[in-house]
């Protein structure tokens, strides 16, 4: 499949219609769809969720372009409710919570290897090892409350272990910045940045919908930590797009993105119905991008190529397991801290920091309570000896 941002037409908006079923239609399978179904899924309704987002604040500060706006938006709502209905009431809160994280380190850490500025890859990086932590607290969580192993849903693909400790990840927000990416960034540069915010930004959202439905006090403070830190997160991300792109400007790279992110998985899909549901929103949105397009020619006078180069698109991300990968970040870099916008070493952590870690963490870090005792294994407490027998013994 060869895709050029600056050729294909793709459906125009006229010919994007839904019905309620349409839209409404069989989810996925818990246990027998591949769990990379399921991350492309939770990605996806993420990426659709922040173009919604990016339409509106857009409606918000132009009035000739509301009604165009308003005709993207209704295309990406109706896309985004079918994307999201594919989650089945199969999954709990708390194992849609475990896909979630098992997102955040699969799709992170395949964007950090793809990503050739250092810094940016860097960051990635930075982040990648809290949300491996989070997987780690959130499966500790569910071995608590529902008794499950939480590699039913990763599926294997993803280590379960402890990464930088969730209680460090509290920082000032002086230290939760980042540099941006220049204005001519590659364009490759500019989707890994925008695919990860809006990530990150879907987390946060579920993690602050959920959290107060808990009646085990220490799941409502682990969900409250952890969405604190997402919230971070969005900081840390959000910062490394470029605050001096135009309104349109974001909003071309905006429908770039969801060209990029649905080819990837169009590509990579193994479930027969997602796959063509994913082919048909990717001809949806090079419809979007084509009017993205006309709109940055009419309105702000400025050729389409200033922003996507030569049309073609950047390798995608690589939706298999990660593992060997991770790993070798965790060894050589969990001991960063930050200092500003720099990663640095433990002993340079800006000082504000660590005076509002200790304030937050005062009265204890619920993503240390819930841990304290945990260690993933297989089976959870069915492979488990009962106490007493192991006397016995």
């Amino acid at each position: 499949m060869t895709i050029n941002l600056l050729q294909d037409k793709g459906a125009t908006l006229d010919r994007q219609r839904f019905t309620w079923r349409d839209m409404v239609g069989k989810p996925i399978s818990k246990l027998d769809d591949d769990a990379f179904t399921r991350v492309r899924v939770v990605l996806m309704n993420g990426i659709e969720s922040d173009s919604i987002r990016t339409k509106q604040t857009a409606l918000r500060m132009n009035l000739p372009l509301r009604e165009k706006l308003a005709q993207l938006m209704r295309a990406e709502q109706h896309q985004e409710t079918c994307i999201n209905w594919l989650l089945g009431p199969d999954h709990s809160p708390l194992e849609t919570t475990i896909a979630y994280e098992q997102v955040a380190i699969e799709v992170t850490a395949s964007i950090a290897q793809l990503e050739q500025d250092d810094y940016q890859s860097q960051s990635y990086r930075y982040a990648l090892l809290e949300d491996f932590d989070h997987l780690y607290r959130y499966a500790a969580l569910l071995d608590r409350l529902e008794g499950k192993d939480a590699n039913n849903i990763t599926q294997g693909y993803t280590d379960i272990i402890p990464g930088r400790p969730t209680l460090v990840h509290h920082r000032a927000p002086e230290h939760e910045l980042t540099e941006p990416y220049a204005r001519d960034a590659a364009l490759a540069t500019k989707l890994h940045a925008l695919t990860l915010v809006s990530g990150e930004y879907q987390t946060h959202d579920y993690y602050m919908h959920f959290g107060p439905t808990f009646a085990d006090p220490v799941a409502r403070q682990l969900y409250a930590e952890i969405a604190s830190v997402e919230s971070q997160h969005i900081t840390h991300y959000g910062c490394m797009l470029n605050p001096e792109e135009s309104l349109l400007e974001k909003l071309l790279i905006c429908e770039a993105n969801e060209v990029w992110n649905y080819a990837a998985c169009a590509q990579q899909e193994s479930n027969p119905r997602l796959k063509a549901l994913w082919e048909r929103f990717l001809d949806y949105e090079l419809g979007h991008l084509q009017l993205a397009r006309q709109l940055f020619q009419d309105v702000e006078r400025r050729d389409p190529a200033e922003v996507l180069g030569d049309g073609i698109l950047p390798p995608g991300i690589r939706y298999e397991s990660q593992r060997e990968y991770v790993r070798r970040v965790l060894a050589d870099e969990v001991s960063l801290r930050k200092n500003g916008t720099r990663f640095v070493p433990e002993s340079e952590e800006g000082a504000s920091s660590l005076e509002y870690r200790e304030a937050i963490n005062a009265e204890g870090s619920p993503s240390g309570m819930v841990s304290a005792t945990y260690h993933w294994e297989a089976g959870t407490e069915l492979v488990r000896q009962d106490p007493h027998q192991r006397l016995a013994g």
